[in-house]
């Protein structure tokens, strides 16, 4: 989807106080989002691998593209109308379509989720040229549908082409479209789309960005439970669920602690609002990308607690957290100008772990993973107590 008008006096013009809170249409859409993230996690459990990696991450990517169109198109649509509520509902669906085709994205289901993938992104000009401007359409969705045509291009290709050689096609379109995005969609004569072209609500925005945190963070929950309940109770099992559901806590508390919650405050106080709600949504894709691999962390350990910890096993055991502590630094610079030092520990500490993780079985493994996010929260904490913490972001044009 992309956004309905382009500058000028519309773009300019002071947001709607309604607003600046998410619809329910808009939390309802997201429940799409928890099943392909417990689709993403599950398919790449299964294939625990390199390959399988970059087969999950592209999806990811893609995923994650669709969604954040979606919110940034949802300060331009009124959700109050038919229209603005039909064209939810049917990415939704189409969504939901996507997400069922995942599984099988790189086999038999792999040109059928390529064409559910490219039609939903045009899909999005049609909408916007019959409910905005039949003869004038905005340069906004011009330029947006110009290059997803071309990654759309890569999306069918790859599937056509199958075997080995479709990873490298789709992980090529999924770098076209965003290098595009990063670029504003430049299109000769028509110019590229600047952040403060936007009229993204910050307040609303924050709020997305946190609810696909919790909804990140809400399928580690579904994987840890289901596999527990589908498992054999044993002792060591219930230990491993209680470790890998308090790394699930800890992802959260660190989350709020206090970037997460002040994230409205520095986008207010920016001086380029629009920009630095831009650059939040790929601080935020990182984070969840390392919420996922918790996700798939429970599904490893809580189904096997003991034995040897395979190297992809470990990849993903303490690769989880320290993506999402990559995220949060980022984050971290993103409200107050700075990186918390204790995210740099963090990291520092599980590359200690990395060595010697093959030696322990993956319950241990994680739950020293789990203690490293313990003592970042713990330091968040004392930290708060000692210094108030005030959203100074950094300095935007």
């Amino acid at each position: 989807m992309s956004m309905a008008t382009d500058g000028g006096a519309a773009a300019a013009s002071p947001p709607d106080p309604g607003l600046e809170r998410p619809a329910f249409l808009e939390l309802f859409f997201d429940l799409v989002y928890v099943f392909a993230l417990v689709t993403l996690a599950t398919v790449l459990s299964e294939n625990l691998s390199w390959t399988g990696l970059a087969r999950t991450l592209v999806l990811l990517l893609g995923f994650a593209m669709i969604w954040a169109l979606t919110v940034w198109a949802a300060d331009s649509v009124d959700l109050t109308r038919p229209s603005g509520q039909g064209q939810f509902i049917w990415v939704a669906a189409a969504s939901l379509l996507l997400a069922a085709l995942a599984p099988d994205a790189y086999d038999d289901h792999a040109l059928p989720f390529a064409i559910t993938y490219v039609v939903i992104h045009l899909s999005a000009s049609v909408y916007y040229v019959l409910a905005v401007s039949i003869r004038k359409p905005p340069r906004r969705t011009i330029r947006i549908q110009i290059w997803e045509a071309i990654a759309g291009v890569g999306w069918i290709g790859g599937a056509l082409v199958g075997g080995s050689g479709q990873l490298a096609i789709w992980a090529l379109a999924v770098v076209v479209e965003y290098v595009a995005a990063v670029f504003g969609w430049p299109v000769p004569r028509i110019g590229r789309s600047r952040p403060r072209d936007w009229r993204l609500v910050g307040a609303r925005v924050a709020e997305r960005y946190r609810q696909f945190v919790i909804v990140a963070l809400g399928v580690s929950i579904f994987v840890t439970g289901t596999t527990f309940s589908m498992s054999e109770y044993t002792l060591v099992r219930g230990w491993a669920l209680l470790v890998v559901f308090t790394t699930v806590v800890l992802m959260w508390r660190i989350y709020t602690y206090r970037a997460g919650e002040l994230l409205t405050d520095a986008i207010t106080r920016s001086t380029n609002p629009a920009l630095l709600t831009q650059s939040a949504a790929a601080t935020h894709l990182v984070m969840v990308a390392g919420i996922v691999g918790a996700a798939v962390t429970s599904h490893l350990v809580v189904g096997r607690p003991l034995g040897e910890t395979p190297p992809s096993w470990a990849a993903v055991i303490l690769g989880g957290p320290a993506l999402y502590l990559v995220g949060r630094g980022v984050l971290d610079f993103t409200v107050f100008g700075r990186i918390s030092r204790s995210r740099l520990a963090g990291l520092v500490l599980l590359a200690c772990v990395a060595p010697t993780a093959p030696l322990l079985p993956p319950v241990l493994v994680a739950l020293l993973a789990m203690a490293v996010l313990l003592l970042i929260a713990v330091a968040n904490l004392v930290s708060t107590r000692l210094h108030a913490r005030t959203p100074a972001p950094p300095m935007l044009r």
